[in-house]
Order: C-alpha cells, then structure tokens, then sequence
C-alpha cells in the first residue's frame, strides 16, 4: 500500500463551500461545546466534556491531547481517554517532533488523517506511537492542531478502531470543534502548568528548608555552649564575635521556619485539626511568647499583656495558631521601635475569639495595607524593606481563613500598628 493511501494532509479552507452542509444534530453540538467548554477549568474537564458529546457526530474510540514543549521539538501527551482498556499510549508520553508528519501538521496547520494505521506503521517503523496505538487496537486517526494566536499549541487526536472511519466532512467538522477549543484549552494547560511548577517549587523549598534547618540548629547550640562558658572563659571581644554569630543563626532558623510553615500551607498538605477546649493561653499564647522573648530582650521592648484572668478555652486548631501568633509577635519586634511597647491582648466571648499584637514603630502607608496578606510582600518602613520572607503574614492569613475567621491590620504611620485575628466559636462547619 502506497503511502498516499494511508497518509492525508487536509486543507480545511480549501472548496469548504462546496462541501456538505452540517445537520441540526451538528449545528447543536458545535453551538454547545462553543456555550460549554470555556467554562471548563481543567484540561481533563475540558477533554472529558468533547469525549462525552463530541462521538455522536465524528467518529471515536478514543481522544487525546498533546502540546509541543517549549523547545518546540518534543510532543508531550497529556490527556488519554478511549471507551476501551488498556491505553499504551498515556498521559507523560514523549517524542521528538522532527521528521514527523507531526512536524509538518506544526508547519503547515492542515489537519492529519491517518486511513489506515497498521499500514502506516509498516512504513514507519520509527513511529514508536503508531505501533502502540496499533496495540491498543486504533486503525484510523484524525490529528487536528491546537492554534492560538498563528501558533501551534499542541494536538487534538481523534481515534478510530475502524480504517478509513474519517472523511472530509469530519475534518471540517474536527476543526470548527478546534477552533473552539484551542484558546479554553490553553487557559486549562497553563494552570496545569503553574500548578504543577508550583507544587514543585514547593517541594523543593520544603526539602532545602529542612535539610538547613539542623545544621543552623546544631551551629547555634554550640556557640550557646561556648558562650556559656562551658569549653571555658571568654575574652569580650570573642563573646561579642559568638553573640553576634548566635544572633545571625537564629535569624536564619526563623526564615527556615518561615519557609516550611509556607510550604506545608501551599504544598496542600495544611488540613486542620480542630480541638473543641484549647487552653488558650497554655497552648498557644505561652509558647509563641516563648519563641520571641530573647529578641523582646534584645531589642529593649517592653511586653504589656491583657490576658484573661481565667482559663480561656476555644474550638481551635493550636498548633497552627501558634504559628499565627508568633508571626504576629515577630512582626511586631522586627518592625517596633528599639526600646517600644508591644501589646498582646485576647479577648474571648461567648460567640469569638479575638487575639491582637500592638507595637510602637512607624507602622505602615495606607497604600501599603492591600499587600500585607500577599505571599512574598514585605513592609516598608521609612521606604526601607526590612529583612525578611515575607510570607508571615500570608501564612497567617491562610491559617485564620482556614479557621473561617478574618485576620485585620490598622496603623498610624509614624505612631503604631496592630494586626489582630479573630474566630469564630464555636468554628463554623468547613466551608460555612
């Protein structure tokens, strides 16, 4: 068999006109996926929807997508669906463009009908998905490119276990559905793409934070040891050098803390664990006042508490309010006045739960108060960015939405800031 006969490269503006008019059943499905598939937010949506009403009016046993990668040399499988088992061909499956009639689909944008795959893969004993697709039983094929904007985005692969199942009709067909579908699904395949990188990033950041995080420790309680006196007496100017090499350790626990707290609330790994009597003031204010009263000493700052006299018990996950208050605790020291007051209150009512951090400093620019919540954004005071993560205040923000409470920030620029959380009690159900 000649490679005409199984190979065809359509032209789908060529003599459109003269061709058959689409029926009411046609027209009806092409106005749907045009109303419907925008909508569609994942790729597997947006693949799942066409496989599910698109095989009444173009034949299929089986759908797959694949977008060129950035290189522009490989084609990498995304999606694969068949009313058969099992697939060869699926999701992560790559191969290199050049030499391919793909290649010339990319070059050209005219769709690809294979009539007869078997055939095909006799002749191109290179094509390692030809022969897999065989495997899975497909005889014919119908490519049609993904364009946005001129370009070629990827590939729309409509399967047949019946030769020569397309004809020009199903290729014009083929692409008014892509026309359709190139831009809804290049919006799905970004998002999967960001999603994707940003799971990774948080993996990684994770696994650095954790393997810095030990040694920094080890570091620092050895210099304690050493500033001590345990190994014997110090010189000033050499208790000085190791305060000094205590105090930069410290300061990088505290980003690496900050680190993993944002890589468990971004990994998806952050659920809460609701505890209906916390102890308040034992479970969560005790301890984060523990993580920040060296730094209270070492800046001189006063520490005014307005505490509740009693045991004050919330519905409440504490460790992740620790995380919470501590934040908010380190801000106020790191972003105080040398020698100013900060002031921690907790409120509990019946119906709430209200905890507040005050301190004396330059507080912030009216302008400043929309990115206080945002992932990486930093506090300028006096138009200097001070050291920092800056992603405290967003973790916070993560955890008291998660709680389905309301996290609020006021100033007085040049005079004061507070940041304060508040929950509600009991905690509304999950989503409420």
């Amino acid at each position: 068999m000649s490679l005409q006969s199984t190979l065809r490269f359509l032209d789908p503006f060529h003599d459109r006109g003269t061709r058959r008019r689409i029926s009411a059943e046609e027209r009806a499905t092409l106005r749907m996926v045009n109303q419907k598939v925008a909508a569609k937010q994942s790729l597997n949506d947006v693949a799942d929807f066409l496989f599910e009403h698109t095989r009444g009016i173009i034949p299929c046993d089986r759908i797959g997508l694949a977008f060129v990668d950035e290189s522009g040399e490989r084609v990498i499988a995304q999606y694969a669906r068949a009313t058969y088992q099992p697939l060869l061909l699926t999701k992560g499956y790559t191969a290199d463009l050049r030499g391919t009639s793909l290649e010339r689909v990319i070059k050209s944008a005219e769709p690809r009908v294979i009539d007869d795959l078997a055939a095909h893969g006799e002749q191109h004993p290179a094509s390692h998905s030809s022969h897999l697709l065989v495997r899975e039983g497909v005889r014919s094929s119908l490519t049609c490119p993904l364009i946005v904007e001129g370009r070629v985005l990827g590939f729309m692969f409509r399967d047949s276990r019946e030769p020569n199942a397309f004809t020009s009709h199903h290729v014009d067909l083929e692409v008014s559905i892509s026309e359709r579908l190139s831009q809804a699904v290049e919006k799905a395949w970004r998002i999967e793409q960001l999603t994707t990188a940003n799971r990774a990033y948080m993996e990684m950041l994770a696994f650095v934070s954790h393997e810095i995080k030990n040694p920094v420790a080890s570091l620092v309680t050895d210099a304690r040891l050493l500033q001590q006196g345990y190994l014997g007496a110090l010189e000033p100017g050499q208790r000085d050098k190791i305060d000094r090499m205590i105090g930069k350790g410290e300061y990088l626990l505290s980003l690496v803390q900050d680190y993993l707290d944002l890589a468990r609330i971004d990994g998806g790994d952050l659920s809460l664990t609701r505890r209906p009597d916390v102890d308040v003031l034992a479970d969560v204010i005790a301890p984060s006042l523990d993580l920040v009263r060296s730094d209270l000493d070492a800046h001189h700052m006063q520490l005014e508490l307005d505490l509740p006299t009693e045991t004050a018990t919330a519905e409440c996950d504490p460790g992740l309010l620790r995380i919470v208050v501590a934040n908010l605790l380190s801000n106020a020291v790191k972003y105080g006045d040398e020698g100013g007051l900060v002031r921690l209150r907790l409120i509990r009512e019946p119906s709430r739960l209200e905890v507040s951090v005050w301190n004396q400093g330059p507080g912030f620019a009216p302008e400043d108060k929309s990115r206080l919540f945002q992932r990486f954004s930093r506090l300028r005071t006096r138009g200097e960015a001070k050291r920092g993560t800056g992603v405290g205040l967003y973790s916070a923000w993560r955890i008291v939405k998660l709680h389905n409470g309301r996290i609020r920030a006021r100033s007085e620029p040049g005079a004061w800031a507070e940041f304060s959380f508040e929950l509600p009690q009991p905690l509304d159900p999950p989503g409420g």
